[in-house]
């Protein structure tokens, strides 16, 4: 995200101002830890007498230049991050940056703490470097997601966070199916509180869906449909012993095939009005009558149904536990 899209409202000049005041301060940070870093170490006794015997010079000056006065150096360097702290409180109230003034503070607790001139406090002044890197990350000077020890710490972080939830997960799915098996009324409660609620809706869903499903089957297959209706009355007609004895008369052939065109087409005419009624409100209401009817006795819980039911949830719950604790960190790293 460049630095416009994060302060649209900001001039162009205003914009490197932001960014010269970030290297700046990442500067004087980088700097800072590395004389705490180096003070630190300047009062172990090796390495003090190594650094005296590799050079004296610049041991006698480090001490009487730095060390002798590194709490006031520090002070100065707690001097330009309160003016930090402080500028950046500044322009966050003027930039509308949080939904309150004195949100910043609280955001930035880190800045507020590093300022503390107390050597539990100043090492918090390394995450200030962090900061920095993902502001001028944000935009887009540099590139953190390419660097080694990102992909190394995101990594195991991932890793991490996988098996934490993964754990939790597993935990949470075990107890739903101690409870399972200790409760007794499962099935019940699943009807009560989740079916019953909602059966109007579940019948007119049902109806709605056969009628579309019934409607859909019959127009792909009319032509099928019709052939077999003829099919069906001619086979009929042929084994009547009634229409053979016509068959016989003087001008029963053609009487026997009008008939048959006559009944073929009836019943043609017959299958079409049924398909159509589909569609009629009466049927949509006989549908939802039998659904009803078909409900109740569904609902109706008997020892077996209770002890299906539990077991098609356990079963269910088992295999998402065996999915939540297959590891899946070493497809992505193997």
């Amino acid at each position: 995200m460049s630095a416009r899209e994060r302060y649209p409202n900001l001039p162009k000049g205003v914009e490197y101002a932001h960014i010269g005041w970030d290297f700046f301060i990442l500067a004087a940070v980088v700097i800072n830890l590395g004389l705490l870093l180096f003070d630190s170490l300047f009062l172990l006794t090796p390495i003090n007498q190594t650094i005296e015997a590799i050079s004296p010079s610049f041991h006698s000056a480090y001490a009487t230049t730095i060390h002798s006065r590194f709490i006031t150096i520090d002070l100065f360097f707690v001097g330009i991050f309160i003016a930090d702290v402080l500028l950046g409180w500044a322009v966050a109230i003027a930039e509308r940056r949080y939904h309150r003034w004195f949100f910043y503070p609280f955001v930035h607790w880190y800045d507020v703490l590093g300022c503390i001139p107390l050597s539990g406090f100043r090492w918090l002044r390394i995450l200030r470097v962090i900061s920095l890197l993902y502001r001028l990350h944000r935009l887009r000077l540099i590139n953190v997601r390419g660097w080694w020890i990102y992909k190394f710490f995101s990594k195991y972080y991932d890793i991490l966070l996988e098996e934490l939830s993964d754990r939790i997960a597993l935990r949470l799915l075990g107890n739903v199916q101690q409870q399972i098996r200790s409760s007794d009324s499962l099935t019940e409660q699943v009807i009560d509180r989740v079916v019953m609620p909602r059966k109007q809706q579940l019948i007119q869903e049902i109806a709605q869906r056969l009628e579309t499903s019934v409607g859909t089957a019959y127009q792909q297959n009319r032509h099928a449909i019709m052939a077999a209706i003829s099919d069906l009355v001619s086979r009929t007609l042929r084994e009547s012993p009634e229409i053979q004895r016509l068959r016989l008369l003087p001008m029963g052939e053609p009487a026997t095939s009008a008939m048959e065109a006559s009944l073929s087409g009836v019943a043609q005419r017959l299958v079409d009005e049924v398909a159509l009624s589909i569609h009629s409100p009466e049927f949509q209401r006989l549908v939802e009558g039998a659904a009803e009817n078909g409900f109740d006795s569904w609902l109706t819980p008997d020892e077996g149904s209770d002890r299906v039911t539990e077991q098609v949830v356990y079963d269910v719950l088992e295999l998402l536990k065996e999915q939540v604790n297959r590891q899946r960190w070493k497809d992505r790293y193997d």
